[in-house]
C-alpha cells in the first residue's frame, strides 16, 4: 500500500512529453500545478530511476496504469536521442547549452545503463521484442556516440569532457564557470560502462587503455582539501600541500595544456582554489578521488576478465 502510494505521487510529476523532472520531491506529495511547468529531463537521475520504479509496480500489480506510465517514459527516452546516439540534458530541446550531449553528472551513462536493462533483463519481459530491439539498438548507438566524444590528442584517445557538441563531437561549454575542458570526474562513469560491456571490440579497449593512462597521467598529488572556518566563522575550502594526501583529480583540465584548473563565473580559469572566489569555491565540486577505485580496483579486474 506504501508502494502504490508513492507511485500515485510519481506518476503525478509524470510530464506530458513523458519524462520527470529534476530536484523535485517527487515521493512525499502529489503534484496538482499547472502541468506546463514540469520541466523533463535526464539531469540529477531524473526519468532514469522513475521507470525502473514503474516497472517494479508493473510486475508487482500488474496494473495496467504502470504499464502506460512506462511506455510513456520510455518512448520518451528513445525520442530524445539523437539520431548520431547522444542524449541532450533537457528534451523537449529548450536551446542554449542543455541541447548538447551530456555527460555531467553520468547523464547519458544512466541513460544508456537503462536502455541496456530494458533490452536485456527479466524485469522488463512484459514488453514485445521490437520495443526492446529498439533500446538494445539505441544502447549501441550511445557507445559508438560515446567512441566519437572521446578527445584524442596526438593520435591517442583520452577522456571526454563534462558535455559534447551534438553536430561535430567537440568538447562543449556549459555554465559560465564550465568550459570546454578533460574532465577528471564525468570519464570515470563513462569508463566504467565501456568496461561493462560484454565483448569488447578493439576500438573499446583502446578506449578504455587510454582514458586509464591519461588518468594515470593527470593525478593531482601532494595536496589534500581541507575544509576550514575562515575569519567571519564560514566554511572555506582550501588546499594543504600534503606529501602523504592520496592523489586526486580536477574536474577541469585546460584541452591546451593539461593542466588542472578552476573557474569563478566570469569564465576565467585559474590555477588555485584560492584563486576564484568563496562562492564558486565552496558551491562546487573541484577536485576528488574521482578515478581512486578505477585505477586500484576496477580497471585491473578488468584486464583480468578481459584477457
Amino acid at each position: 500500500a506504501e508502494a502504490k502510494k508513492v507511485a500515485a505521487v510519481i506518476l503525478s510529476f509524470q510530464a506530458d512529453a513523458g519524462g520527470w523532472p529534476k530536484n523535485t520531491d517527487t515521493i512525499s506529495k502529489a503534484y496538482d500545478g499547472d502541468r506546463a511547468k514540469l520541466i523533463p529531463t535526464f539531469d540529477n537521475k531524473a526519468t532514469v530511476d522513475e521507470l525502473r520504479f514503474m516497472a517494479r509496480m508493473l510486475n508487482a500489480t500488474k496494473d495496467e496504469t504502470y504499464r502506460k506510465s512506462f511506455d510513456r517514459g520510455l518512448a520518451y527516452v528513445l525520442t530524445a536521442q539523437y539520431p548520431n546516439g547522444g542524449w541532450p540534458q533537457f528534451f523537449p530541446l529548450r536551446k542554449g547549452y542543455y541541447d548538447r550531449i551530456t555527460f555531467n553528472d553520468d547523464a547519458m551513462v544512466r541513460v544508456l545503463r537503462l536502455v541496456r536493462e530494458v533490452a536485456t533483463e527479466t524485469t522488463y519481459a512484459f514488453l514485445d521484442a521490437k520495443t526492446r530491439a529498439s533500446c538494445l539498438k539505441a544502447f549501441d548507438l550511445g557507445i559508438a556516440c560515446i567512441l566519437k566524444c572521446q578527445i584524442v590528442v596526438d593520435g591517442k584517445p583520452t577522456v571526454w569532457c563534462a558535455q559534447h557538441d551534438e553536430q561535430t563531437f567537440a568538447p562543449a561549454k556549459a555554465r559560465s564557470y564550465e568550459l570546454p575542458s578533460f574532465s577528471g570526474s564525468e570519464s570515470v562513469g563513462i569508463v566504467r560502462l565501456l568496461m561493462s560491456l560484454e565483448k569488447p571490440t578493439p576500438e573499446i579497449r583502446a578506449s578504455i587503455e587510454g582514458a586509464v593512462a591519461w588518468f594515470e597521467a593527470h593525478k593531482v598529488t601532494g595536496q589534500r582539501i581541507d575544509k576550514v572556518t575562515d575569519k567571519d566563522g564560514k566554511p572555506n575550502l582550501v588546499m594543504v600541500p600534503d606529501p602523504k594526501a592520496p592523489a586526486l583529480w580536477a574536474r577541469f583540465y585546460d584541452l591546451k595544456t593539461g593542466a588542472p584548473y578552476v573557474c569563478d563565473r566570469d569564465g576565467i580559469p585559474k590555477p588555485q582554489l584560492a584563486d576564484i572566489g568563496s562562492e564558486r569555491r565552496n558551491g562546487y565540486s573541484w577536485f576528488g578521488e574521482y578515478a581512486r577505485d578505477l585505477l586500484a580496483k576496477d580497471y585491473p579486474a578488468w584486464k583480468k576478465w578481459v584477457r
